[in-house]
């Protein structure tokens, strides 16, 4: 492990912090290391003067507003959102939004602590108890469960009921966070700003009559359970924001609920959730109704499915594990359809207990990668094969249909050839994927070997403030060794309040190389980043050992920067190889890639 101390450097460079390696900036000519290509330079630059040009912007009322007054997610919705939604997103701005705040500790447990279900409850009773209007499934779970809602509802889709899904969060649009009708597309801004204007004032009065506690979320939901029954759905299905038990979206009653879903249980968002995987599993297990089937993913440790079989079994609810004995899936092989990868897979569904159901799809082509997705999906069969046990029409071409047509960006997304061009690294492969943890960090890695099992390799990664992040470095760590890491921020939810600083989760990553002995150089931290200059005052100390992992972080830096870095970084220690190039960290990452490339 080497660190090198900081030693004076111009401030036309930028200020370099402690761990910089400069020690042959002064015997050497500085040379460019970060050679901003002309077309990306355009891209970027643009993007970043488009965003600073502004003296001001008005209000839905004409009234002039501070262009610095602004959060930097009504910048982003400014920049992603069509302007007749600008008075409904300004609406949403004024509530409480946990996902950029965080939410508080115990929030999301079945105590007196946590959220109020009554407010949700009194809410809907004033837009007249639209959820209970439509039949739905509830997916709850640590990771999979955006996933495994999509390749359900496509399922649905194709078989040809009028679906509607509610997920979150969402990449480039709030529109996103509800999908309409066989198309699958995000809700339109006709439909969303019409019944916005149309509800306004019940949502004013409960604002009013509950103290101004409402949530961003707990309106939103209530926003697309209005949609779900005005649009007169056959079926939605309804992704948990967190937990489940005193999730805004467990307003479902056994009577509207064909089946719950619970994907996984893991260690996230622990603080809210009472402290420990068992009251984590507790949680997600209040989205269990009387009587109606229960859906596990899994693998789930053993003592964790007993709470929730036990949660089932007291509310009289058949459970279905999609980890059953008499279920095999494989992945047969990787492959590419012009630009577009797939698994081809195999799923067979034999069981004879619990729920009987039988299924064979010897060849799925799944455009969702990796085997945590392979699992989602046949998590979501599992899914299928219940509401058809139950007497819903679902053929098993509609399900296998369903399962390739699902894709969702940002989840083990590899960029075309045109949109690494648009970030001015042409040649280079570059996958995007939200990964936050350490099971989703491993798939990840998964998907990365599919593509590149040995090449060079570097990571762009961001994260959360509250998330696992030596256990999510140690896993990328291990599971495929990088050549080099950037380390940045990016806002999440319009904020950096939850965001961790990239010096510390620098620190984070030298400590998980260290102790997994891996050999890490230390290039420190660029404060003021320049994008007309990048020294190349590392290379003495680069040169003596080309097997270290290099480490940078780069908190100012925007994403496409950080990759331009990652990109010349590999090439001075690798040549021209061809290298891949991996954005994780968080979906607030992903979206910023996404939206610098749409």
């Amino acid at each position: 492990m080497i660190r090198v101390p900081s030693v004076p450097i111009p401030a036309s460079f930028g200020s370099l912090r402690s761990g910089s390696l400069a020690d042959h900036y002064n015997s050497q000519i500085p040379t460019r290391l970060y050679c901003l290509r002309q077309q990306s330079r355009k891209t970027m630059l643009g993007f970043r003067q488009f965003l600073t040009s502004f003296s001001n912007i008005r209000n839905g009322s004409g009234k002039l507003l501070p262009f610095v007054s602004l959060s930097q997610h009504r910048l982003n919705s400014i920049l992603t959102e069509d302007p007749k939604l600008h008075d409904f997103l300004d609406y949403l701005e004024q509530l409480k939004n946990y996902e950029r705040i965080g939410v508080p500790k115990d929030a999301g447990t079945d105590s007196d602590d946590g959220f109020d279900l009554g407010r949700m409850r009194r809410l809907l009773q004033r837009l007249g108890n639209p959820h209970s209007r439509f039949k739905a499934v509830h997916v709850a779970g640590t990771k999979g469960k955006g996933s495994t809602a999509a390749f359900l509802s496509n399922i649905l889709r194709e078989e040809g009921y009028l679906v509607g899904c509610y997920t979150s969060p969402h990449l480039l649009t709030i529109r996103e966070r509800i999908s309409l009708g066989r198309s699958g597309a995000p809700v339109s801004v006709e439909l969303l700003r019409n019944l916005f204007y149309h509800i306004k004032g019940s949502l004013d009065l409960s604002i009013e009559m509950e103290g101004g506690a409402l949530t961003h979320f707990e309106v939103f939901t209530a926003l697309a359970f209005a949609l779900f029954s005005q649009q007169g759905i056959d079926v939605a299905v309804i992704e948990a924001g967190l937990g489940g038990a005193r999730d805004a979206t467990n307003v479902l009653c056994s009577t509207g609920l064909a089946a719950s879903v619970i994907t996984s249980i893991g260690e996230e968002h622990l603080s809210a959730l009472g402290g420990s995987l068992e009251s984590i599993a507790m949680a997600k297990s209040g989205i269990i109704k009387t009587g109606r089937p229960v859906v596990i993913g899994g693998p789930l440790q053993p003592h964790i499915e007993h709470i929730i079989r036990s949660k089932a079994s007291s509310l009289n609810s058949p459970v279905l594990s999609a980890c059953d004995a008499g279920i095999k899936s494989i992945t047969r092989f990787f492959g590419r359809e012009e630009e577009t990868p797939y698994q081809c897979c195999e799923i067979h569904i034999n069981i004879q207990e619990d729920i009987p159901l039988f299924l064979d799809l010897p060849d799925v082509k799944l455009r969702m990668l990796g085997k945590h997705q392979l699992q989602n999906a046949v998590t979501a069969t599992c899914a299928a094969l219940c509401l058809r046990n139950e007497g819903w029409r679902i053929s098993d071409v509609s399900i296998q249909a369903g399962l390739e047509k699902t894709f969702l960006p940002g989840r083990g997304q590899y960029l075309t050839k045109k949109e690494a061009e648009t970030l001015g690294l042409p040649g280079v492969s570059i996958v995007v994927d939200g990964a936050h943890t350490e099971a989703s960090a491993k798939g990840l890695i998964e998907i990365i070997k599919m593509e590149s099992p040995d090449g060079p390799l570097a990571l762009v990664v961001s994260m959360a403030s509250d998330k696992d992040h030596m256990a999510f470095a140690m896993q990328l760590l291990t599971g495929r060794t990088p050549n080099v890491v950037i380390l940045t921020e990016t806002s999440i939810a319009g904020s950096r309040f939850r965001t961790v600083s990239a010096s510390n989760l620098k620190e984070v990553w030298f400590r998980a190389a260290t102790n997994l002995g891996i050999n890490v150089l230390d290039l420190g931290t660029i404060n003021q980043w320049k994008t007309d200059g990048f020294p190349n005052v590392f290379s003495g100390q680069m040169k003596t050992n080309h097997s270290q992992v290099l480490l940078i972080a780069l908190p100012n830096a925007l994403v496409g920067d950080s990759m331009q870095v990652a990109d010349e970084l590999l090439r001075y220690r690798t040549g021209q190889k061809p290298h891949l190039i991996a954005v994780t960290g968080s979906l607030h990452i992903v979206s910023s890639v996404l939206l610098a490339v749409s």
